[in-house]
This record gives C-alpha cells, structure tokens and sequence, in this order.
C-alpha cells in the first residue's frame, strides 16, 4: 500500500508563492512518483478546480494516474467525461517540489483561494489540501462539526467504515 499523506501544518507563503511543503509530505511525493530517484525533485499535480472550489487539492503522480485512468475509461464526447477532463485536466498546475522542499504557487491559484500570508495544510490519504486558514476553518472544519453534533455521545468515527462494500 501507499504512504499516506497524514496530518496538518500551518506554513508561511513569501511574496513569490513559496511556501514550505511538511517534510512527511514531501517523503510521501517521493514515493508516488514513479520517476523520482535521490537527487531529483518529486512531481505533483495541483488541482485547482472549479468556482466553488475553495482549496488546492495536490496529487502525486501516481493518486492523479488513478483519477486519469477512471476518466479515461468513460465514453469519449461524455458529458461526465468532459466535466472531469475540464476539472483535473485543463484547471490543474502540474509541478515539482523545488530544492528547499517547497512549492512556488502561481499568483492565479493563491488568487483562486485568497491565500496570502500564511497557508494550511492537510492530509487527505492520497491527497493533500492547501486551505487559506480562515476558508478552512470556516467551510471544511464547521462541516465536520456540524456533522459530528448530529451524532449521538458514543458515536465512533469508525462506525463509517465499510460502507462501501455494502456492509
């Protein structure tokens, strides 16, 4: 099985775009890019999405190969096809880590998100997240809290697996 990208930080972004990637991070770019020997610098894609998207959601080269693999097999001229090509193909940012372990966003993604000063990072398994602080404490963070008060006292999390395998 695959590393997994696990856990959250909080990074400073210079006036450039350059914002330190966490080091676990950076270990599992490492291992999801098939290409990627000591001395050469990971690859990734960034996904920036549609309007409603509020975060960065950057793939390594192997989780965004799967999502192209399943786009692939839909019929050509789909409109689902078409949706997801426009959404992981045309408003993605394909990239590498740079030699300080760190990403250099362009000027349209930290627009898209309103990040500026500082950035927030998430681990999301195969992916991980970029947040402006705020955005995520106001939108992904009141989701979960929101869904986890509607549940009873004793509610374990844990109780959500195996959903999908019809148990």
């Amino acid at each position: 099985m695959a590393r997994r990208f696990r856990g959250e930080s909080h990074h400073k972004v210079d006036a450039k775009g350059r914002v330190s990637i966490p080091a676990l991070f950076r270990r599992v770019l490492e291992s999801g890019d098939p290409d990627w020997k000591k001395g050469l610098r990971p690859q990734l894609v960034i996904v920036y999405g549609g309007d409603t998207q509020k975060h960065l959601e950057c793939y390594t080269i192997e989780a965004i190969d799967e999502v192209d693999a399943e786009i692939a097999d839909l019929p050509r001229g789909s409109p689902e096809r078409r949706i997801l090509e426009h959404l992981f193909h045309g408003q993605s940012y394909p990239t590498e880590v740079d030699g300080d372990g760190r990403l250099v966003l362009p000027l349209k993604l930290r627009e898209k998100i309103g990040l500026e000063g500082e950035a927030f990072f998430i681990g999301s398994g195969d992916t991980f997240k970029i947040w402006k602080p705020e955005t995520y404490e106001a939108v992904e963070l009141a989701k979960t809290r929101a869904f986890l008060e509607q549940q009873p006292e004793d509610f374990d999390p844990l109780s959500l697996l195996g959903r999908s395998r019809g148990q």
